[in-house]
């Protein structure tokens, strides 16, 4: 018995399905090929009923009131169960074949009229009587003008018709069940090979553990939808691998990080509290021990901004003009850059807006500016720039510093690799900056790409979408 609430499987799902529609096309089939048989054998009878008329009505039977023996000698034996009778206008009898055994035939309004204009009619009757029989009857003028005085009826018991009907019937009533029983029992094998390569999926993905992600799924080699199937899945554990591995690296990568400055914090106040100080030298350890908080605490809000940027959390949009964005950003950058040699500039700045957050834009832009002026040396400049690129909004950052291998343009977007770690940490840098800037410009449907050299300088550019549709191309 199936437990209560349990669904029944996919297998069994597929057999009564192909059960269910095989059974309501069959009977369709059924029904149809049974009308048909059945106005295939009224169509015989009516025939016959046609040549036996013709047969009485040339031979003039009827109108020399000779007794239906002589029918039968012309017909032949396979015309014994056809019966006969010679009219009056009234539908009085005046002769016909013994077969009626007393009953008489209905002469109905209908014959009576078409006879009178000459055509014949098929009816089916009822003779009453002890039992009641169902008759195919013709009726047929003898004559036309002035009107038909006679008429000729010839009819035909329907129990040839009805045996054969019932047989058939008897022959459906066998086939049917056997039939639907066979195409089951091959539907519920058919499905369970067409399922086996699913189940054998179902095993080897229920053993793949986040400890154990290099299993994958066996190709058949058919390029069927089930291999197809294999083929995404497999794809889709590729990903979860590497999720995972960026997951376990980013992990370790943050615990490193914040390990350094909670080292550096712990044994600035070990050595502190060995001996006795000064106040002036206590002031200097609170000192040194407040500038490892404050990275702790950028790292963590660093952290805690990618964790949300890449979870997709939904931020607030609105139209953000970039012209005076890029005028706070290029405030901000001269006065970072002050003290340093390095001259912070705005270039070509078209008026463009977009659709995004504020804040997370003006972010992004500062930590671009921020990296390109501490890896640029003294007399050297950065410089800012908007322009329009059909309906894209195109912001550059570059700058005249050391530049990079461009081998290792793909490598610093990700989470703490600093392509340089011991200026790096001199800068106060955690490796965080460019993957926060990337997740950013992914968050606003745009794109990130950085084209540099070592020793000619780095050019940082941002294509977001523009909102400004008073400007498309």
């Amino acid at each position: 018995m199936r437990p209560p609430g349990r669904r029944l499987s996919v297998r069994t799902r597929l057999t009564l399905w192909y059960s269910g529609v095989l059974l309501a096309i069959v009977l369709v089939i059924s029904a149809f090929s049974y009308f048909m048989l059945h106005r295939s054998l009224i169509r015989d009878a009516d025939v016959q009923l046609v040549m036996v008329g013709q047969v009485v009505r040339d031979a003039g039977i009827g109108e020399a009131k000779r007794s239906g023996a002589e029918l039968h000698q012309i017909l032949g034996p396979e015309f014994f169960d056809i019966f006969f009778r010679v009219t009056g206008p009234d539908g009085q009898e005046e002769g016909g074949s013994e077969a009626l055994r007393g009953r008489p035939l209905p002469f109905s309004a209908e014959a009576r009229e078409r006879g009178r204009a000459g055509e014949s009619t098929f009816e089916t009757v009822v003779l009453a009587g002890r039992e009641r029989v169902r008759v195919r009857l013709l009726t047929i003028p003898l004559t036309r003008e002035p009107a038909p005085a006679r008429f000729i009826q010839v009819g035909v018991a329907f129990d040839e018709i009805d045996h054969a009907l019932v047989g058939y019937l008897e022959t459906l009533a066998v086939m049917v069940p056997l039939g639907l029983g066979l195409a089951a029992t091959g539907g519920a094998l058919l499905a369970r090979s067409a399922l086996n390569p699913v189940d054998r999926m179902s095993r080897t993905a229920r053993r793949i553990t986040a400890e154990d992600l290099t299993r994958r799924l066996t190709l058949r080699g058919t390029g069927d939808e089930l291999d197809h199937l294999a083929e995404t899945l497999n794809a889709m554990f590729d990903r979860l691998e590497e999720a995972f591995a960026h997951v376990r690296r980013f992990a370790a990568d943050a615990a490193h990080e914040l390990r350094t400055p909670l080292t550096a914090l712990k044994g600035g106040i070990e050595v502190a509290l060995r001996a006795q100080r000064s106040p002036e030298q206590y002031r200097e350890v609170l000192r040194s021990s407040l500038e490892e908080v404050d990275r702790l605490i950028r790292l963590a809000e660093n952290l805690l901004l990618l964790s949300r940027l890449r979870m997709g959390e939904p931020s607030p949009r609105e139209p953000v003009e970039l012209e005076p964005l890029l005028m706070d950003v290029l405030d901000v950058g001269a006065r970072l850059a002050d003290g340093r040699g390095v001259t912070v500039r705005l270039g070509r700045v078209e008026p463009l807006t977009v659709e995004g957050d504020l804040s997370t834009l003006r972010r992004a832009l500062l930590n671009l500016v921020e990296n390109a002026i501490k890896y640029t040396q003294a007399g050297g400049k950065v410089e800012l720039s908007a322009e329009r690129d059909g309906h894209q909004a195109v912001v550059e950052v570059r700058d005249t510093g050391v530049g990079m291998d461009p081998a290792d343009v793909d490598r610093i977007f990700e989470p703490f690799v600093r392509l340089d770690p011991a200026r790096a940490r001199d800068t106060g840098g955690s490796g965080l900056g460019l993957s926060i800037v990337r997740s950013i410009v992914s968050t606003h449907a745009g794109t990130l790409s950085v084209q540099s050299a070592r020793g000619a300088g780095s050019t940082f550019t941002i294509r977001l979408p523009s909102a400004d549709s008073s400007h498309g191309v």
